[in-house]
């Protein structure tokens, strides 16, 4: 057994081991994709209770080359990669290049164990590298006796006692996951990432994906491609890519689509490695050039999603009509058909754009709901907005444009 001590203060290495459970799941496949893997596969562990016993990632890839595991492991921004930009067998371009991304491991348990088999002139040779949380600078190394059939590498995280168990969710973490590697499982097709054995398949998330090009107003440019997902997201958010699509920085998109859109808006140019390596992408609004894309992104953003609310209301209704769930029949002929049909569609829409399941649910459930909802609008609408905004949890500005859509309008009389 050998030891292997991080030359670095222990207070610096501590700071590099938080991440939230999707970002250091992010960062063991990144590891992984960056040592020539095809196939990643990430597992939960579970034990009797349903609790969390262990996170297990595994590859195909080239594997930890041991021998040099002081360089490897022992120094921060020693990484092989340091001066590398492509992976050594199948070209494919790298995205860490500083060795910290091993250290998010420790964000997820408080014991890892990476065990890797890796190609020499003599044959395979596997090894296991360990780590503690408590002292994530140091690590030991064992040579395995008998080496494993294949290289690659197996990582284990044990001893869970973090918050981790929102990883329970499997489909919220392959939606989240899509996210992160949409851009890179697009660029390289042959490359697969699995959670739990489902395939995170951006495309089968995706419900749109367009590409804009932005200049901002101090003549830089980037493309734009805006991601809408099937899945609701935490939140929907603008990334910063290099020019491969890998993301350098992420802020709140800040952007109201009004109509329940998903969405990750990627801004990739070659332009923001600089600004990333000078720390200047986390100054956001205070810093000319970033506050200049990010102005140009958002004026895009609303620009593209007031489209995408006129193209998706027409489709929405034309789908009731079909589906044989929307309420009324035949033309409005009166100016009170007319409003009372306005005041269901809008009602309708933001009960379809804020309700969580509402897609899923069977054609008898959407027209008892909708002739419902028409019948308490022409008794009672005041109220019924009222129970949708509690109920649905509407957001106040969407609550007052109901409210407003479905309140009669006093006229004036003359002497007024």
């Amino acid at each position: 057994m050998k030891e292997i001590f991080v030359q670095a203060q222990k207070d610096h290495i501590l700071s590099l081991c938080t991440a939230s459970p999707i970002q250091a799941l992010s960062e063991l496949i990144w590891n992984a994709l960056d040592a020539d893997a095809f196939d990643v596969k990430v597992d939960v562990i579970q034990n009797p209770l349903g609790g969390i016993d262990a996170i297990r990632v595994s590859d195909d890839g080239t594997g930890i080359n041991a021998l040099e595991a002081d360089s490897a492991f022992g120094n921060l921004g020693g990484s092989w990669k340091r001066d590398a930009t492509k992976t050594l067998i199948s070209g494919r371009v790298l995205h860490g290049r500083k060795g910290r991304g091993r250290f998010k491991a420790f964000s997820l348990g408080n014991h890892v164990e990476w065990r890797t088999t890796m190609q020499t002139a003599s044959g395979l040779r596997s090894f296991t590298l360990a780590g503690e949380a408590e002292n994530p600078g140091h690590f030991t190394l064992t040579d395995v006796a008998v080496p494993g059939p294949a290289t690659g590498t197996e990582i284990i995280v044990a001893h869970i006692d973090n918050p981790i168990a929102s990883l329970l969710d499997a489909t919220w973490v392959v939606q989240q996951l899509a996210s992160n590697f949409a851009l890179y499982l697009k660029a390289y097709p042959n490359v697969r990432i699995y959670f739990q054995g489902l395939l995170v398949n951006p495309i089968i998330v995706q419900r749109a994906n367009n590409t804009y090009h932005l200049k901002a107003s101090d003549g830089s440019r980037a493309e734009l491609q805006v991601i809408e997902w099937k899945t609701r997201q935490s939140r929907s958010k603008i990334v910063f890519c290099n020019g491969n699509g890998f993301a350098l920085h992420e802020v709140d998109a800040a952007v109201r689509t009004g109509s329940g859109f998903n969405y990750t808006a990627y801004l990739v140019s070659d332009r923001f490695v600089p600004l990333h390596e000078e720390n200047l992408l986390v100054l956001e609004e205070l810093h000319p050039e970033v506050k200049a894309f990010l102005d140009a992104t958002r004026e895009t953003l609303r620009s593209h999603f007031r489209e995408r609310r006129e193209a998706l209301t027409v489709e929405m209704l034309q789908q009731w009509q079909s589906d044989n769930i929307y309420p009324y029949s035949g033309q409005a002929t009166t100016e009170e058909q007319v409003a009372a049909r306005m005041r269901f569609e809008s009602c309708a829409l933001a009960f379809r754009s804020y309700s969580d399941n509402f897609d899923t649910l069977s054609v008898i459930e959407k027209k008892f709901i909708f002739k419902l909802m028409q019948e308490m609008l022409d008794t009672r609408p005041e109220a019924t907005v009222t129970m949708l905004g509690d109920t649905l949890g509407l957001p106040q500005k969407t609550r007052k444009e109901l409210m407003k859509l479905v309140t009669p309008q006093k006229v004036k009389s003359k002497k007024e």
